[in-house]
């Protein structure tokens, strides 16, 4: 069965879904993209580095996802945030905060949440909402 309108979002600038997701589904004006870790799209391997780095590839992987589907960042309405470790959340907001709460954005709502373990063992993954 399939919803009238829904439709699966796909970018090459970003790592492609290897199971049976998408990398966002669309339907009316409203974008749901899945959670991205920092793999590098163009060699499918986790980014080198810190949190830092990390979340900065999920906000460009996020980025290109959104861009295919028509929408931005600045059009996020509402994050969840993935940590390997609380103690790494300073680092992650700071780099969050540039690329989605810049001055004279309205900051999307957003869950943080601790967890175990994370695909490739990432140290962050994010999924937004968006509007078109």
């Amino acid at each position: 069965m399939s919803i009238r309108g829904k439709s699966a979002v796909s970018t090459k600038n970003a790592p492609l879904a290897i199971g049976p997701y998408s990398q966002a589904v669309q339907i009316g004006d409203m974008v749901y993209a899945s959670g991205q870790v920092a793999l590098d799209p163009a060699t499918g391997q986790l980014v080198e580095g810190g949190v830092r780095e990390q979340t900065i590839r999920v906000l460009e992987n996020l980025k290109a996802v959104l861009a295919e589907a028509g929408s931005d960042l600045q059009h996020v309405v509402k994050t969840t945030v993935f940590l390997k470790n609380m103690g790494d959340f300073a680092e992650m907001n700071e780099v969050y905060a540039s690329y989605l709460a810049p001055q004279g954005v309205v900051a999307p709502a957003r869950s943080t949440i601790e967890v175990a373990r994370l695909p490739k063992d990432a140290m962050v993954e994010i999924d937004v909402i968006a509007q078109r």
